[in-house]
């Protein structure tokens, strides 16, 4: 079969009608960043963000014309925006950023461990997915996405069906550091289809854009993207969904705790005073929307210098564990600053999967079964209403 053409795939796209009228989304500048590789499509709609929310229908338009080309595997539309974007108006009584979108009337859900759901008003649970949990700092350059992905691995080496979705959507790093590269392909039923590796099932919106593209996105843009990544996936059957979100305290920590019922949070900081003070108001933005924080992990810990041995506390040391005894929240562990670590990062091959019997393994092994016991233990509560004021 013919490899389908950027051509054909424009010529299709123009035969999407372009908001407001006046033309197609092609003729109207609306389309972006068009990658073809091995017959798998993607493409951006650049539309105004005021208008994000509105324009699911276009999106899936977008799609369903480009699906039906020949030569064509699996096509992925996003919607992105730039101050005021070709080919679409502002117009009043529009969603704005932050605000709660589609999320009116529908069920809340909270799951339990054996997998059994249980309804409350206000977030609808992933279909397959026992546990979801967010791992989250308040600042970046703390090394939140590496102990993410090592925090996965760990929970798969306890026996479990781990998921990692890389919510990261102004920075996907997931695939750089699970190495893998290439684009996802879907199901018959038009679902995106996890990429696998190292006995993980991984999505990222790295897949989907080039690694160099940037998201210039508002807030409507980044609820979107979030909740396809979460929902037109087929994760299939998993204990824990592990969730890479974007450092600070914004729109996709909001659309994370208002879409789905997390079973938690694991908050990373460094243990330097300005890192805890990030890392603080992270803590308390999720106690203020009632989601448990599982514990804090003290990256970075220390450094032990690998000629001599000696030991140094580059970011001070202990700050994290005395943070997390004054906010009577679990202290997770302290995972060291160690050249190893940043080594098998780089290459794709994390530190977990590389050496299993290693100490820096062992200290994210202790922080997976110290996840898990809580995940275990916690009492399955209702989820509550969220009112973001």
């Amino acid at each position: 079969m013919a490899s389908v053409t950027e051509g054909q795939i424009l010529d299709a796209l123009r035969g999407v009608p372009a908001p407001q009228g006046g033309g197609d989304i092609v003729a109207r500048g609306m389309v972006s960043g068009l990658v073809v590789k091995n017959g798998n499509v993607g493409f951006s709609i650049e539309v105004d963000p005021k208008e994000g929310p509105r324009m699911e229908p276009l999106r899936k338009a977008a799609e369903q014309a480009v699906e039906k080309l020949p030569g064509v595997l699996s096509v992925t539309a996003v919607l992105t925006a730039h101050r005021g974007a070709p080919g679409t108006a502002p117009q009043g009584g529009q969603a704005q950023g932050g605000q709660q979108q589609g999320g009116h009337g529908q069920a809340h859900g909270h799951q339990h461990p054996g997998g059994q759901q249980r309804s409350a008003p206000g977030r609808t649970p992933v279909a397959g997915i026992t546990h979801i949990i967010a791992v989250a700092s308040g600042k970046g350059g703390v090394g939140k996405s590496t102990t993410a992905v090592n925090l996965a691995l760990a929970l798969s080496s306890l026996g479990l069906k781990v998921g990692l979705l890389d919510a990261d959507i102004y920075g996907p790093s997931v695939p750089r550091l699970m190495g893998i590269s290439g684009r996802p392909d879907t199901t018959p039923e038009k679902k995106l289809n996890p990429m696998q590796r190292l006995g993980l099932k991984v999505m990222s919106m790295g897949f989907v854009v080039a690694e160099d593209t940037p998201m210039i996105w508002r807030g409507p843009m980044v609820m979107s993207a979030i909740t396809q990544l979460l929902r037109e996936v087929d994760w299939g059957t998993l204990d824990v969904l592990v969730c890479d979100l974007p450092p600070g305290t914004g729109d996709a920590q909001l659309t994370m705790a208002q879409s789905v019922p997390l079973s938690g949070a694991v908050i990373v900081s460094t243990p330097q005073d300005i890192a805890l003070i990030d890392a603080r108001k992270g803590l308390n933005m999720f106690k203020k929307v009632d989601v448990p924080v599982l514990g804090i992990v003290e990256n970075m810990s220390y450094f032990v210098c690998p000629h001599c041995g000696g030991r140094s506390d580059i970011f001070a040391h202990g700050g994290a564990r005395r943070e997390a005894e004054q906010l009577g929240t679990p202290f997770l562990g302290e995972i060291p600053l160690d050249i190893a670590i940043r080594e098998t990062s780089d290459a794709g091959t994390p530190i977990v999967a590389q050496e299993p019997l290693s100490p820096h393994t062992t200290a994210y092994k202790a922080v997976a079964e110290a996840v898990w016991r809580q995940l275990n233990d916690q009492p399955l509560r209702p989820a509550p209403r969220i009112v973001i004021q």
